[in-house]
């Protein structure tokens, strides 16, 4: 940690607008692409482009400041504050999204079924049967799924992948600290990467399987629907942590980080727990009950 007592305040910059801007890219050209339209896929690309650009170029900023000594204790601080409140705003990102499942499960689904002061019977379509999966829609155009995906298969193995990069990563963690080698940090950190990689591909392999064979799309009715955007936006975030974690792996290699300061590797330690705490309640709520 530098010895400045200052708190460095960096000079104007044209990072957060061109960032906010790339956010728009995509949220719009994400849009565009769940109403098929034309300009969606290429939108999201230029989007994402642009945030990759952003978002390298402004981390860079922060590492090269922070080797030259410029934050002190409290910009440190400020650093971990940020990052907390970050992580609390994922925590109400898939709370918003299990609150649906929630709600679908519990309320909306018996409800329709006849259950319950508000419930009316058929309300959907006749002979309309309230349970979970639903594996029933009305026409042709949102058929329910055929199958649902077992969790004591790739979900299992995922689940152990993750509950394994979690210690993995704590193991690197504490080698750092506690005068550990370095090359046994990069070691850990490497086998945690692989862990995450592993992941991605298991999960890519389960929706091949869920498109495949179960007929489980997102297209699917409300169990699709959910089912889909719980572990793809789950999926995103171990996508998004394993970088994280490539970058600071390359990092230690270059010799950055000390026992005294490694915010940065803490940042993403952070995260990759916080990711696996959330795939453990998508384990529990989406595949298994």
């Amino acid at each position: 940690m530098s010895a400045t007592t200052e708190y460095y305040v960096p000079a104007q910059s044209r990072l957060p607008i061109l960032a906010s801007i790339a956010l728009f890219l995509m949220a719009f050209g994400a849009g565009g692409m769940l109403n098929e339209s034309s300009y969606g896929g290429i939108t999201l690309l230029v989007g994402a482009l642009a945030m990759i650009a952003v978002v390298y170029t402004w981390f860079g900023k922060v590492i090269e400041e922070s080797h030259q000594g410029l934050y002190s204790a409290q910009m440190d601080r400020s650093f971990r504050w940020g990052m907390s409140w970050f992580i609390f705003s994922e925590v109400m990102f898939f709370a918003a999204f299990f609150g649906t499942l929630f709600y679908v499960r519990t309320f909306a689904v018996p409800w329709l079924g006849g259950e319950g002061d508000k419930g009316v019977s058929n309300m959907l379509w006749e002979g309309f049967t309230a349970q979970w999966p639903l594996m029933e829609t009305p026409g042709d155009k949102f058929s329910g799924p055929e199958g649902i995906i077992s969790p004591w298969a790739l979900p299992l193995v995922n689940t152990v992948l993750l509950v394994t990069s979690s210690f993995t990563l704590t193991f690197a963690h504490k080698a750092l600290v506690h005068g550990g080698t370095r090359e046994n940090v990069i070691k850990w950190m490497w086998v945690t990467v692989a862990l995450g990689v592993v992941f991605l591909f298991c999960q890519g392999y389960e929706y091949y399987e869920a498109y495949t064979h179960y007929g489980l799309t997102l297209q699917s009715g409300i169990y699709g629907a959910t089912f889909f955007m719980l572990t793809g936006f789950h999926g995103a975030h171990v996508t998004l942590g394993t970088i994280m974690m490539i970058i600071i792996t390359l990092r230690l290699m270059k010799g950055h980080f000390t026992a005294d300061n490694h915010f940065g590797f803490e940042a993403t330690a952070w995260y990759w727990h916080f990711v696996d705490v959330v795939w453990i309640g998508l384990f529990i709520f989406v595949y298994v009950f």
